[in-house]
């Protein structure tokens, strides 16, 4: 039967994150000492959000429109990738080094999340690069796992941290992990983690809103159908599964670059796991991991949305370190949209240059498909096409809360279910504009890069989960953008 999650609740505000910062939010005094034991450390604690390189409360980006982009943007580590692969440190006693971590607010608090658990961690090859890159290196050691409860003051702050319930439950066989946040999307049940869970012999309970899952003999291999594709249960049962008894088999699984990357990094660490990127994974339980190098991927999602910010400003910038096969579908919408796009042996090539946008309609879908996570990003580019275009969000409800934040700069959208029809205008204005979550606060700096005057985009801590100095990166292509605090 499948477990019947109440809890999972629809979380249908706007802005959630607002009330969950009306107290102070711990961070450590200076980000660049970020080193040491993370579950016992002493530091200094004050309020704001750690962001790369500044310290926010209620930051604010203004953006000056018309300007073309042209230059190099360097892209970071993907975020997506790195907090599954941080998550995995928990299956083993030796140090899992990962490369290529990106800077970012999520970043900061799964570390703050796997320290509770004791992890130690250690940074080095954190050199400040003048285009606004960072590189890092971090390793963990989860040698002495000395808490199995993820409580609710951390887990409710980045939906990702629910995933730490896989690697306690396979390692420790005992779990007890508060129910998540994140972002604001709809309806985001985690009755998928947990039917998966208990298919590989976990029993769930769930009171007070946490998640109580123990497998007093340990996880044993079983054959497993998601009903759904999720990106985040797919993780989290093949983290589980590596240290299950017996054989795994995952069907219906997600297939994107993010599940590759934590595939190639759980056999780096001594499992055995087979066909990661294809919708059948099958793995063979080990008694135990070992410490392992890993290297996060180049963010496919930072990728395509600045690849959008070129084709709607226009001009000329080398996306250094993408790779196109990571986002094959979004890079063909955008051709499509009358953007050149050249793979290079440097990274891939963006140019638009005295042509209109054209309005091109699509659809979200799993990898391969048009991601999610650009639908966004796109909306705000075709509000300046030459046409009307429809954009039909498949994968998650109630993601269109940019669609009345756009409007404010003159876009004509008109919704009709999960279906937004944008119908091109000729000139946007700038003006005062809401983030309400992490993708659509992105698709705000989109369009204001097109807009006359200027545009104000508030509550930017959102873009300070997902974009590594992305102000940063703009400005030094030629647009006129600037963080202001306070």
């Amino acid at each position: 039967m499948p477990i019947e999650c109440d809890v999972c609740v629809r979380r249908r505000s706007v802005f959630p994150e607002a009330a969950r910062l009306r107290g102070p939010v711990p961070v450590p005094e200076k980000p660049d000492e970020l080193s040491g034991n993370a579950g016992m450390r002493k530091t200094t604690w004050k309020t704001g959000l750690l962001t790369p390189g500044k310290w926010i409360d209620m930051d604010r980006i203004k953006i000056v429109g018309g300007n073309k982009l042209n230059g190099i943007i360097p892209i970071s580590g993907a975020k997506n990738a790195a907090l599954p692969l941080m998550i995995a440190s928990l299956l083993t006693d030796d140090t899992l080094t990962l490369e290529n971590v990106p800077h970012l607010a999520d970043v900061e608090q799964l570390i703050r999340i796997l320290g509770n658990h004791g992890v130690d961690y250690s940074v080095n090859g954190r050199r400040e690069r003048q285009d606004g890159a960072y590189s890092r290196t971090i390793h963990f050691t989860a040698r002495n796992i000395v808490d199995t409860t993820a409580p609710y003051d951390l887990v409710s702050k980045m939906r990702a941290s629910f995933w730490v319930i896989g690697p306690l439950l396979a390692r420790m066989g005992t779990a007890n992990v508060s129910l998540p946040g994140g972002c604001a999307i709809g309806t985001r049940p985690i009755d998928l983690f947990l039917e998966s869970l208990a298919a590989l012999g976990a029993e769930i309970d769930i009171e007070n809103g946490y998640v109580k899952a123990t497998a007093k003999k340990g996880l044993v291999g079983a054959h497993y159908t998601f009903p759904k594709i999720s990106v985040g249960a797919t993780h989290v049962m093949m983290m589980a599964a590596t240290l299950a008894k017996g054989e795994t088999v995952i069907s219906n699984a997600a297939r994107e670059p993010e599940v590759v990357n934590l595939a190639d990094c759980l056999n780096a660490m001594g499992a055995n796991v087979a066909g990661a990127g294809t919708s059948t994974i099958r793995i063979e339980g080990v008694d135990r991991l070992s410490g392992a190098r890993v290297r996060v991927i180049p963010d496919r999602i930072e990728t395509g949305t600045y690849a959008m910010a070129v084709a709607m400003a226009g001009g000329d910038v080398l996306l250094e370190g993408a790779q196109a096969s990571l986002l094959s579908s979004a890079l063909e919408t955008l051709g499509q949209a009358g953007a050149e796009i050249t793979e290079t042996n440097t990274g891939i090539r963006v140019v638009r240059n005295g042509h209109g946008i054209h309005p091109v309609d699509v659809f979200t879908d799993p990898f391969p498909g048009f991601p999610t996570d650009l639908q966004a990003q796109f909306m705000g580019l075709m509000t300046k096409a030459k046409g009307t275009s429809r954009i039909t969000e498949t994968i998650f409800e109630n993601r269109f809360m940019h669609v009345q934040e756009l409007a404010r700069l003159g876009a004509r959208i008109s919704l009709s279910g999960q279906v937004a029809t944008v119908e091109g205008v000729e000139r946007l204005q700038g003006a005062p504009v809401m983030a309400t979550d992490l993708r659509a606060s992105v698709s705000l700096v989109i369009a204001g890069l097109a807009a006359e005057g200027e545009t104000t985009v508030n509550r930017v801590y959102h873009l300070d989960r997902g974009f590594e100095r992305l102000e940063e990166k703009l400005s030094g292509c030629g647009a006129i953008v600037e963080r202001v605090s306070g």
